[in-house]
C-alpha cells in the first residue's frame, strides 16, 4: 500500500511540475529560439527565458531554414514582401511589420493577414502575432543570434 502511494505521488509530481525541454542556455547575450516542433518563439537574456510566443512557421513544401544565424538586417516596416508558395502561387503582402532578416530572405515578423499561431502555415519564415513582432522588435538588435530547430 505504501509503495502504491509513493507511486502516485510520484506520478502527481511529473504531472504538476513537468520537466523543462530545454537545456540549460549559458549566455548572457540575448538569443531566439525558435521550436519548429512545438510552434514556439523563446526570447531569452542572461541565460533565461523572457518572453514565449506562439508562431507559425515553413510549411512541408516550404519549410523554414534550421540552424544557428544572426538578424542581419531589420525592417520596423517593409513596404511589401513579395514571393512564390507552391501552395498559393504568387503574393505581395504590403506594410509587414517589424520584419528581422536572419538568414537570406528568411526572417522573423510580424503577420496581419493570418492569426493562426501555433500550426505551420508560412512560405518559411517565422510568423508571429503583431503584438509579439513589435515585442521581439524592440528587443532584438542586430546581431542577436536566432536558432531554429
Amino acid at each position: 500500500m505504501k509503495r502504491i502511494f509513493i507511486a502516485i505521488l510520484f506520478l502527481g509530481i511529473f504531472i504538476l511540475f513537468p520537466q523543462q525541454s530545454f537545456a540549460q542556455i549559458n549566455t548572457t547575450e540575448k538569443l531566439i529560439t525558435v521550436d519548429t516542433a512545438k510552434q514556439m518563439l523563446y526570447a531569452w537574456e542572461g541565460g533565461k527565458i523572457v518572453y514565449e510566443t506562439p508562431v507559425a512557421t515553413g510549411l512541408p513544401k516550404s519549410p523554414t531554414v534550421k540552424g544557428t544565424f544572426k538578424i542581419y538586417l531589420k525592417y520596423e516596416n517593409q513596404p511589401v514582401m513579395r514571393g512564390v508558395s507552391p501552395y498559393i502561387g504568387k503574393y505581395a503582402y504590403k506594410n509587414v511589420p517589424h520584419v528581422m532578416y536572419f538568414h537570406q530572405s528568411y526572417g522573423l515578423h510580424g503577420a496581419y493577414w493570418h492569426n493562426s499561431f501555433g500550426i505551420r502555415r508560412s512560405n518559411g519564415c517565422v510568423n508571429l502575432p503583431l503584438y509579439a513582432a513589435k515585442w521581439l522588435f524592440d528587443f532584438a538588435p542586430v546581431g542577436t543570434t536566432v536558432m531554429v530547430f
